[in-house]
């Protein structure tokens, strides 16, 4: 281990020196649109530059998931997962096109996570720029269908259906440079949907505002009692509804989350709304909807699992003071399979999900060799205990 992390700040330079190539794959698949259920274009620019890199096998997996594999020097070891979303929060209706600056690239969908989609395809060619092989096949997954209402189902699917054990996996996202994800919150997602019926039927007393009926339940959402332990939260995401000024909403949608360390927290959160719902929606005489649009399960590795202790090393040879929080991301599904596995930010960038984000370059050759010095790690046996 020491060996590899006296190795960090050469592979920093090293790395640095394929700017060009590693900005040039950021661009051309970034400037793809590629929201949830519409990655196909995306995916097959991916698989194009996989092959140009000469991976040893380009393919998808029954879910449509985008798949390069380096074969490892040991066909006994089991894989290294390497892993990055291809969605992003924006559809064909917005503007794609990057401008890059002497210090910054600025784009729609950089910070998610067209940054971690296209470093995930140099790594080939950083891999070979680095004269590094590994004993275990590395396998680059494009994931699609992961944020929203994605719900993860391209991890889902691609663990679901892997055949053989996995040794350990990194995840990738483009920021924020010096997180370590390691554990998952208990998650649910959704959405609270209020429809006033504007035709026929029993007259109402009064006439509702859909607006003001979500108003309500955001007010009784927040007399619920949240505990100290568990830790749990409750987070109000959106909300809309309405057509115009001078008419009262027929229609307005909810859209909350709900965290714990603890999954029966989760449910048991959930099944308050639940009464919540239901009993506003008998007393305002509307019809009130709730929809599940995403979960996953808490899961977690200890803080002193090899894997974790591994990654704060390296972080910290290269300068990177390391920043731990819940990821209910492709972690998350990772971790509830019993597979070793962290997830990392590439570089330091501003206005997060905005079309106005921008990620800043110089630090991106730090993050994409603690990526590096990682996956070594764990080809070094560190997730094999």
């Amino acid at each position: 281990m020491e060996e590899l992390l006296n190795r960090m700040p050469e592979f920093e330079k090293k790395i640095k020196s394929m700017m060009e190539t590693i900005i040039t794959n950021i661009v051309l698949l970034g400037q793809i649109p590629a929201p949830t259920f519409k990655e196909k274009a995306r995916v097959t620019a991916f698989l194009e530059r996989l092959a140009e890199f000469q991976v040893d096998e380009c393919t998808t997996d029954g879910y449509r998931n985008p798949i390069g594999i380096i074969r490892g020097t040991s066909p006994n070891r089991p894989p290294i997962f390497v892993v990055a979303h291809m969605d992003t929060p924006f559809g064909y209706d917005v503007d794609h096109n990057f401008t890059i600056r002497e210090n910054a690239i600025y784009g729609a969908g950089l910070l998610d996570n067209s940054v971690g989609v296209g470093v995930l395809a140099s790594l080939p060619a950083i891999f070979r720029h680095l004269g590094l092989e590994f004993e275990s096949d590395i396998v680059l997954a494009g994931v699609i269908q992961s944020i929203g209402k994605g719900n993860l189902r391209g991890i889902r699917h691609l663990l679901k259906t892997w055949s053989t054990p996995i040794r350990g996996a990194v995840c990738i996202e483009s920021g924020e440079l010096g997180r370590l994800n390691y554990y998952s919150d208990g998650m649910i997602r959704g959405e609270i949907k209020c429809s006033i019926n504007r035709s026929g039927g029993r007259r109402q007393r009064f006439q509702p505002n859909a607006i003001l009926v979500i108003n309500e339940v955001i007010n009784q959402i927040l007399e619920l009692r949240l505990p100290l332990k568990p830790r749990s939260k409750i987070i109000i995401g959106k909300i809309f509804g309405g057509l115009k000024h001078g008419q009262i909403a027929h229609e307005a949608t909810l859209g909350f989350e709900i965290h714990s360390d603890s999954d029966e927290m989760v449910k048991s959160l959930y099944n308050d709304i639940s009464d919540i719902v239901n009993g506003l929606g008998h007393e305002y005489e509307v019809r009130l909807e709730l929809k599940t649009i995403s979960n996953v399960r808490a899961s977690r590795l200890r803080f002193n699992h090899p894997l974790v202790k591994s990654t704060i090393a390296i972080m910290r040879r290269l300068g990177l003071k390391p920043i731990s929080e819940p990821s209910e991301s492709e972690l998350s599904i990772f971790l509830s399979r019993k597979i070793p596995a962290v997830t990392l930010g590439i570089s330091y960038g501003e206005s997060y999900q905005q079309r106005s984000s921008v990620i800043k370059i110089e630090p991106m050759f730090r993050g994409i060799a603690q990526i590096v010095g990682v996956i070594a790690a764990i080809d070094s046996g560190v997730c094999d205990e």
